[in-house]
């Protein structure tokens, strides 16, 4: 706030050179009535702002409610009445209720107590247990229920609830700037009194000598106050809050809220968050550190002031946790937004202070790190990964003006090594590139870790071959706790794991902190090899070539009468029926291709359809961004084709709700980041995923081999118990001896067949 001037800041007078200043008299020409009236004016005016967050808050509430208990009716409509015995411990008949008409939980409440007790052969008592389970059933539905908005619905009633929240996100920034309460408190402590001292018939008649003076003086004060900077200042903002809170009450029309809701679904979705007070328990959103840690990590005070973006809970908690503890992985699982908790931490440390940052990640992300950096923070952002004579220069320029510099793992086992730079804080994306040992790029992270104070290691996905992978993420950043978990000798089963890394791991689930989250529903779509493709099938097991066995039921000699193909196809065109927007992910390029060229053909294709692709490791990241920004631009229906490691890593295309997988990847969590890469944070549809198997193929045997790397995961990564297993029991073993094991099975099955 600009400096208040010592009048309004003290009760007592103000004092120059240590004599007490008698208040001036009222300005010339300025009425005792004029400063009364223009006091309680200004006065009112405060109150109003600071007043309207709150009501615009209650507002978007009770819009909640209704949304929320329209859809507890639909549910209680449904539900028997005859699912009240269990809550019910007397014997209790419900025959003469159903034989009354009364058959839902929904009709029960909707008809009263007074019409249940007016059914023959229903007792009072009877009647009360009846209708105090049925509101016992509606609580716990309520409790359970969850509030999505839906952009395929639009009722009234959601449309009610999103015009609410954008009128309490516009009144709540009403408060931005300095704060007006102590303005306002000034102000209102004078305005009695100067407002009897405005009474002419007060003033002759009534008031003592002592009493006359007091209100003279409190006239005066009121009127320097509001011939202050200050008040000019606040006359001006709460101007344009006036007219800001008659836009906000004056909603838009329907397609205009939708337009703007779909255009910031995670602003829209934190704001209800918030005002139906709906943020994750805190278990799960602290990650289920132990208390001790956890309450370290709560009591910081965030500084958020360099920060264009407001945080979820659990995303300023991750933030604290990386600052509390230093060196750390972050393993939220993808799409709860581990960029923005970093940026966040960032920007703390550097309203403290600190000014050169550093993040190293894949190179096809680091456009999306300078466009997040540019678009969630006022830090600067600088590019490292540039032409080799170039980057010594971008490297010297970090060092002199600071910034967060982007650069890749490759890049950084060049940088300068003069640079006489202090990093605040390092940041790894993708940090599990980083867990081999014998590679260079680990060694450089590792050696880079070493410098800073502070490291920060993102990955949703920690292990992926073996859980001992892990350990060696671990002991870049805390050796002492990597030596700790010994993974030989059965000491530690996945409780005590867990518990070993609580210091240096935090990990987060979609279902535990996203509760506006849509729906993923996976289905496995199986088709059979026929033909020329069971033909050329066969050839391909007999040679052992592994990567030929996969692609198969795609390659252009038999794509033909690929069925795996046409149940594509279908999948594309029942979603462009429906206006919705398509990404086919696989490993080979010539399954890309060949997939393109029939959706763009007359006999695959869909008219009007927009097919984009194929996005490819081979292109330059720049372009990648480009063909996502044309995919989420187009209008109506669209198709990405995107090879699984380019689109599944560091890309957002929320724009997309149908997911199709095109063969099986040899490790899991390739397909958990492709298919986050949509079902994320700001996705505003249920996610449809479809994986394209063929049966009594390689499909199938790695689906098969592959269940034991999804356990181990689930284990230890995520919040569960098991009694007898160590990470090394549920390994299923490196990518090569995973081959040899499938073509060994699937040579067998075709001799026996």
């Amino acid at each position: 706030m600009a400096r208040v001037p010592e009048l309004m800041r003290n009760p007592e007078p103000a004092k120059a050179g240590g004599r007490p200043l008698e208040a001036k008299p009222v300005r010339p020409g300025r009425a005792a009535g004029a400063v009364a009236r223009d006091g309680r004016e200004v006065h009112h005016a405060i109150e109003t702002v600071l007043a309207a967050p709150e009501e615009s808050r209650e507002v978007a509430r009770r819009a909640y409610e209704a949304v929320r208990d329209q859809l507890v009716a639909a549910e209680l409509d449904l539900m028997p009445v005859d699912r009240l015995r269990e809550l019910i411990r007397a014997r209790v008949t419900f025959a003469p209720v159903r034989d009354a008409g009364t058959e839902t939980v929904g009709q029960l409440l909707a008809a009263g107590l007074t019409a249940l007790r007016s059914i023959p052969g229903v007792r009072r008592r009877t009647a009360k247990r009846i209708m105090a389970a049925a509101w016992q059933m509606r609580e716990s539905v309520a409790g359970s229920t969850r509030v999505r908005i839906d952009p395929d619905a639009r009722t009234p009633e959601q449309t009610a609830l999103i015009a609410a929240l954008r009128r309490y996100e516009r009144s709540r920034s009403l408060l931005k700037g300095p704060d007006l309460s102590p303005l306002a408190s000034e102000i209102g402590r004078r305005l009695d009194p100067a407002a009897r001292g405005a009474s002419r018939r007060k003033m002759i008649f009534t008031f003592s000598k002592e009493k006359k003076q007091e209100a003279r003086d409190a006239l005066a004060q009121l009127d320097a106050i509001l011939s202050s900077r200050p008040v000019t200042v606040a006359r001006k903002r709460l101007t344009r809050a006036e007219s800001e809170l008659d836009r906000a009450r004056k909603a838009p029309g329907a397609t205009r809220l939708w337009n703007d809701y779909l255009a910031r679904p995670v602003a829209y979705n934190g704001l209800l968050i918030e005002v139906a007070e709906l943020d994750a328990a805190s278990d799960a959103s602290q990650g289920f550190l132990p208390a001790d840690i956890a309450e370290q990590v709560r009591v910081l005070p965030l500084d958020r002031s360099l920060l264009k973006t407001s945080l979820r809970g659990y995303q300023a908690f991750g933030a604290k946790f990386a600052l509390v503890q230093e060196r750390v992985i972050l393993g939220d699982e993808m799409g709860l937004g581990k960029t923005m908790q970093s940026l966040a931490a960032m920007c703390h440390l550097t309203a403290k202070g600190a000014t050169h940052f550093l993040v190293v990640c894949p190179a096809s992300v680091v456009i999306n790190w300078t466009r997040e950096i540019e678009r969630h923070t006022q830090l600067a952002a600088r590019r490292l990964h540039v032409p080799g004579k170039q980057r010594e220069a971008a490297a010297q320029e970090w060092a002199a003006k600071g910034g967060v510099a982007v650069t890749t793992f490759e890049a950084l086992r060049t940088m300068p090594e003069n640079l006489d730079v202090s990093v605040a804080m390092m940041v790894v994306d993708e940090a599990h590139y980083a867990k081999n040992p014998d590679a260079l790029r680990t060694q450089a992270v590792s050696e880079w870790a070493g410098r800073c104070r502070r490291v920060l290691f993102l990955t949703g996905t920690p292990m992926e071959n073996r859980v001992a992978e892990f350990r060696v993420l671990v002991g870049h950043l805390r050796p002492e706790v990597a030596e700790n978990l010994d993974l030989t000798d059965g000491a530690l089963d996945g409780t005590r794991f867990r518990e070993a890394v609580a210091p240096v791991y935090l990990r987060r689930n979609q279902e535990d902190v996203l509760s506006e989250l849509p729906p993923r529903l996976e289905t496995q779509e199986w088709v059979a090899l026929e033909g020329p493709a069971l033909r050329a099938y066969r050839k391909a097991v007999l040679a052992g070539n592994f990567m030929a066995m996969r692609r198969m039921a795609f390659e252009p000699g038999t794509a033909k009468g690929s069925q795996k193909l046409r149940r594509l196809a279908e999948i594309v065109g029942e979603a462009a029926d429906g206006g919705r927007k398509v990404v086919v992910f696989s490993y080979f390029r010539s399954v890309l291709e060949t997939v393109t060229a029939v959706l763009n053909s007359d006999r695959g294709g869909i008219p009007g359809m927009l097919v984009v692709g194929p996005l490819t490791g081979g292109i330059p990241p720049a372009d990648r961004q480009a063909m996502v920004d044309e995919f989420t631009a187009a209008k109506g229906s669209a198709v990405l084709v995107s090879q699984i490691q380019a689109g599944g890593v560091g890309l957002n295309i929320q724009a997309a709700s149908v997911i199709i997988i095109a063969e099986p990847q040899l490790t899991p969590s390739m397909e958990e980041q492709a298919i986050a890469r949509a079902h994320r944070m700001g996705q505003v549809r249920p996610v449809d995923v479809h994986r394209l198997l063929c049966e009594d193929s390689v499909d199938q045997r790695i689906l098969e081999l592959l269940a034991d790397k999804r356990e181990a995961f689930n284990e230890y990564a995520r919040r569960s118990d098991m009694a007898n297993a160590t990470p090394d029991a549920v390994d299923t073993g490196a990518e090569t001896e995973l081959r040899r094991r499938i073509v060994t099975a699937e040579r067998r099955r075709l001799k026996a067949a």
